[in-house]
């Protein structure tokens, strides 16, 4: 693989922005989104369990108790 920059610039020297829809990708304040997150398999495998043991899902339970940091955390301040 050659690591020196690349001398092409596939890019035109205008864009034409006069089709663009402003806000099509704007996500709503109260949607609900999905985004992933990285957490430890032992912490996985805890919230898991309890997800389990409740009979509702990990996100719904994640969530809950990130709500619950969340508001300690406030009232903390």
């Amino acid at each position: 693989m050659n690591n020196q920059p690349s001398e092409d610039n596939d890019l035109p020297t205008e864009i034409d922005f006069s089709k663009g829809v402003r806000g099509l990708h704007h996500i709503p304040r109260d949607a609900k989104v999905l985004l992933p997150a990285s957490i430890e398999r032992s912490v996985w495998e805890y919230f898991s369990g309890k997800a389990e043991q409740r009979g509702v899902d990990l996100s719904g339970l994640l969530t809950e108790v990130l709500k619950r940091d969340i508001e300690i955390n406030e009232a903390l301040k």
